[in-house]
């Protein structure tokens, strides 16, 4: 997939590697991402990969983002 720049505003797009930047791309298309995105990464990674980032900690995931999400998830 060719993410969009916008919503890896801080890297360049060239370094991204789906394995190890995975807690990366998942914080970043819960968050921001749009429909084409979410599918993708739903394809991507397994719902438990998904959640694992998202309990993390230090995620960096909205209060609102992370609700939506666990709800989804279920």
């Amino acid at each position: 997939m060719k993410f969009r720049q916008t919503l890896f505003w801080d890297t360049d797009l060239k370094s991204i590697n789906i394995k190890k930047n995975a807690r990366y791309i998942i914080e970043r298309i819960l968050e921001f991402g749009e429909p084409n995105e979410v599918r993708w990464l739903f394809k991507t990674y397994s719902k438990n990969e998904i959640k694992k980032v998202m309990n993390l900690p230090r995620a960096q995931i909205s209060k609102k983002s992370k609700s939506l999400w666990s709800l989804l998830l279920k």
